[in-house]
């Protein structure tokens, strides 16, 4: 290994947090008095420093540095020689897919490019620092016109920003948005694998399976931003899709995961691409023989009364919203709509709401990711009643007392995984609801 290749080894092990500066000079100079007989990555893994799970990410995440450094436009003259017209710009033919497939295999969430600055990745819910060059806007404006097609460049030109998906064969999806801000273009991707995922790979309890058993009714998954939400859904659907024989339609933006047909038949449709929103989207399905309906944000109280009122007529209804619990949950959708109809809609909800589900994502007390705490309210006659008669704060107590039916609290279940050494008491604390 180069020196300058040692270097850029260490910085990464270090912005990793696998090693500390006083350790990586220690290998070092282990690594020199042994005459470089050894490789710095096997000395740590004997050292007992790094895993060798941990160097591979180690030098993956290096490659790509590389690569992206590599893939850096070479300056431009300041000008042309008279005697010849200037060349255009050369492409970096793909480089973005080749930086994204790294991110991928070192199991990134999301990939930040910002003008004038390194490439940065998110893992775990932590940004990492930026390590190598800084992205020069010619170098990312390169890559957004092989990403975007006339239609998205207009919206970016116009707007400003744009929102859209880019799939890579063998690798994954990306749910990307584009967008300017003073030192030029920014570019930001979240990762999402090419196949839908399991239940048990998320770490979510099985018995949340049986929620998507009713022939009808809401099911609502919630939480903060970033919290797999639509991860969550997804690995829903695709289990309707396993088991059932039915009509599902989705309504996206953009969309994530892609659910090929199995025993169901699966149509998505993407809101801006397909149609020019999510109530449009629900108005004509109803039209179109579903028998589940997957809505990806409900976002506003045209698309909240239509799922209601789809929930009601037949169909299985699953949507997201950005809440952090059952019962904020509840207001949310009430409020929704304006005081005149607030009753109704509490009438509708008692009727035809099946089971919330608000999660967390928290970090693990072994550094192996993050773990899904899940508070879990299922829709009895007494939480029915409940709704109904507008009683929200006594929901809490029938949760405490309704683990039989498979419900819990998010208090609980940050107390059990903190009680069986999954969490960390801080991080139990910091993900404790307000």
């Amino acid at each position: 290994m180069s020196l300058s290749n040692q270097q850029l080894f260490g910085r990464v092990a270090i912005e990793l947090g696998y090693l500390n500066r006083d350790q990586l000079s220690y290998a070092i100079k282990h690594q020199e008095q042994s005459g470089h007989h050894v490789r710095l990555g096997e000395l740590l893994i004997e050292l007992g420093w790094v895993t060798p799970e941990q160097l591979d990410q180690i030098v993956t995440r290096q490659r790509l540095l590389e690569q992206q450094e590599a893939a850096q436009p070479p300056p431009k003259p300041a000008s042309p020689p008279p005697s010849a017209p200037s060349a255009p710009a050369a492409r970096a033919d793909n480089a973005i897919d080749g930086l994204l497939r790294q991110a991928q295999m070192m199991g990134a969430s999301d990939v930040h490019l910002h003008s004038g600055e390194p490439v940065r990745l998110r893992f775990f819910g932590e940004l990492s620092e930026g390590s190598g060059p800084a992205l020069a806007e010619a170098q990312i404006k390169d890559w957004v016109d092989q990403l975007i097609d006339e239609g998205q460049l207009r919206e970016l030109t116009e707007t400003g920003q744009c929102d859209f998906s880019y799939a890579i064969a063998g690798c994954g999806r990306f749910r990307a948005n584009v967008y300017r801000q003073r030192r030029g273009l920014d570019l930001v991707l979240r990762i999402f694998p090419e196949n839908p995922p399991q239940l048990s790979e998320l770490g979510l309890p099985q018995e949340l399976a049986r929620h998507v058993n009713h022939p009808q009714g809401l099911v609502l998954i919630t939480g903060p931003m970033g919290c797999g939400k639509s991860t969550t859904l997804a690995a829903l659907l695709n289990l309707i899709n396993e088991e059932r024989s039915d009509h599902i339609i989705t309504a996206e933006d953009p969309i994530e995961y892609v659910h090929t047909s199995q025993r169901c038949l699966v149509n998505q449709r993407q809101v801006g691409r397909d149609s020019d929103s999510y109530s449009q989207v629900l108005r004509a399905a109803l039209r179109e023989d579903p028998d589940v309906i997957a809505i990806g944000d409900l976002r506003d109280s045209e698309t909240v009364s239509l799922a209601l009122s789809a929930a009601e007529t037949g169909h299985l209804v699953l949507g997201t919203l950005h809440t952090s619990s059952a019962v904020r949950t509840i207001n949310r959708v009430v409020g929704s709509v304006p005081p005149a109809r607030q009753e109704q809609v509490r009438a509708m909800l008692s009727e035809s709401l099946r089971v919330v589900i608000s999660q967390r994502l928290v970090r693990r007390a072994d550094g192996g990711g993050r773990v899904p705490a899940c508070e879990i309210m299922v829709v009895n006659r007494a939480v029915s009643n409940l709704i109904k008669e507008n009683k929200l704060h006594q929901i809490p107590t029938l949760m405490q007392t309704g683990s039989s039916e498979g419900m819990c609290l998010l208090s609980s279940a940050l107390e059990q995984l903190k009680r069986t050494g999954v969490i960390s008491p801080e991080d139990a604390a910091a993900a404790m609801p307000v």
